[in-house]
């Protein structure tokens, strides 16, 4: 019988990958009941917030998301009121999507809520445990393809 360590260090990474994303969906998803397309549409939010993506083809790009549904993405987050697009003073081709008041007030209600919905995934590790984590994840998910 193997002991606990030696289980672990056997797992599938691909299943372990699998598993965390399910059981991640399962915590955090509820957050997005009342955000157009849910996580993605959350996502895109913060995206326009925090990185300095300038055109929707680039948006797409970031988050992985079919440049042909990238527009109905936008347009369901515009209908709600959270961003808009505005015309890029440096390039008049260029639509910019930004956020409005409205939409940066919905990113700061809705990260409160991700942030204790991940507390509750986190909760069988301490926090250092969970900071190493986070980090190494955000390395591996930032390293060129």
């Amino acid at each position: 019988m193997q002991d606990e360590t030696t289980a672990l260090e056997a797992c599938d990474l691909g299943w372990s990958i699998g598993m965390l994303a399910r059981d991640y969906s399962t915590v955090v998803d509820p957050v997005f009941v009342d955000v157009p397309r849910g996580a993605r549409g959350y996502q895109l939010l913060h995206t326009v917030i925090h990185k300095q993506i300038r055109s929707q083809i680039g948006l797409a790009d970031y988050l992985g998301i079919d440049r042909t549904v990238m527009p109905y993405v936008i347009d369901d987050l515009v209908s709600a009121g959270y961003v808009e697009r505005a015309a890029d003073p440096t390039d008049r081709r260029i639509r910019t999507v930004v956020a409005t008041a409205a939409g940066l007030d919905k990113y700061a209600e809705l990260s409160d809520e991700v942030l204790r919905a991940e507390q509750r995934f986190f909760a069988t590790l301490d926090d250092a445990d969970r900071a190493t984590f986070v980090r190494v994840l955000s390395q591996l998910a930032h390293r060129p393809a």
